[in-house]
């Protein structure tokens, strides 16, 4: 997503985010890191790319890595890159993402998942800005401005064993933490307005109005899944009309037996249980990928680098339903392009 959204959107008008987007404008000019704090779909991503686009780095790329989606034995290669030869299926050379973010900025989402290992790693390149390709005694030098941002309490994980202190003092120089979107009513609103614009461009489909009566509405809800909900109920709107609700998700997760079931039933399987909590896994990424990329499966297939067939047996095997929209987008998955979004 190279196109922001206009400054309004993304801060509204609130207190709160006021004096976040101060706060984020002090550190453009410096190439400092920063944390992101904030719950899941807070806008923490669009925030990243705000700070890039005003900083002396808005020149170079932007350049994201979901440290949650890759598993830590490929993120490694994935991050600093791997020479070719480095193991099985290295057929060639690759930069990793630390190479592409030269000069750029280094988003890393959902750090706190960063594998132990790695985050030494990443430490010391973010010490002197030296490292290595896998497979390489060569030592290469990057210069990045570096955005990291999670949801966890960072100081609980290093109390459990899970973060590193010193890692966690090197990328803490500035902690910039978004607000709730419960906390921010007064935004919904343009918020709303917002998106019913843009869904109408992706779908083309001329929507109702939204009335008085039913900003208020959207100003009452708790909205736990923050600004991402609101979008993809503005979405539903679109698509189905007033008849849809808006503050209903329009993925439903069929419920899975639990450990607990299994040991209730006293047929607990380590094996079964392994599978499903990495379906379940699974499941979860590709329902933040369908949302990325505005529900359009073909697009999504590619930026999860497998198969349209494979994507479709994977949202069906993982007990993903879609109601309502899945029709009906399908139907513009080669036409229909992406739109700008707050809920990144």
């Amino acid at each position: 997503m190279d196109f922001l959204p206009p400054d309004e959107v993304v801060f509204g008008s609130s207190t709160k985010m006021m004096e976040l987007q101060q706060r984020a404008a002090k550190v453009c000019g410096t190439s400092v890191p920063v944390l992101l704090h904030g719950d899941g779909g807070t806008g923490k991503e669009v925030l990243a790319r705000w700070i890039h686009k005003q900083s002396a780095h808005c020149n170079g790329e932007f350049v994201k890595v979901n440290c949650a989606a890759i598993p830590g034995t490929l993120l490694e290669s994935e991050l600093f890159g791997y020479e070719k030869g480095a193991f099985t299926g290295a057929h060639a050379s690759k930069p990793g993402r630390v190479e592409l973010a030269h000069q750029g900025t280094l988003f890393l989402d959902e750090i706190a998942d960063l594998d132990l290992g790695l985050q030494s790693k990443l430490l010391h390149f973010l010490q002197d800005g030296r490292f290595s390709r896998i497979g390489d005694e060569t030592e290469r030098v990057a210069e990045i401005r570096l955005i990291s941002a999670t949801n966890k309490d960072l100081e609980h994980e290093i109390d459990l064993g899970r973060f590193r202190a010193d890692l966690y003092y090197r990328i803490n120089v500035v902690c910039l933490k978004l607000p709730r979107l419960r906390e921010r009513g007064e935004d919904i609103p343009l918020l709303a307005e917002y998106f019913l614009n843009q869904f109408q461009k992706t779908f083309e489909r001329k929507a109702e109005p939204l009335s008085k009566g039913m900003m208020r509405y959207l100003q009452s809800r708790d909205w736990p899944g923050n600004i991402r909900e609101l979008s993809n109920g503005i979405a539903r709107y679109v698509l189905i009309g007033p008849g849809a609700d808006i503050a209903q998700e329009p993925v439903v997760r069929q419920p899975r037996a639990t450990a607990a079931n299994h040991l209730a039933a006293s047929t607990i399987s380590l094996k079964q249980i392994a599978k499903e909590a990495i379906r379940d896994k699974e499941s979860h990424y590709i329902l933040e990928a369908l949302q990325a990329n505005h529900w359009n499966r073909r697009k999504t297939a590619k930026a999860l680098k497998i198969s349209y067939r494979a994507l479709v047996y994977k949202i069906r095997n993982g007990g993903l339903v879609v109601r309502g929209v899945e029709n009906l987008v399908s139907k513009r998955e080669n036409t229909a392009s992406p739109s700008p979004s707050a809920a990144d």
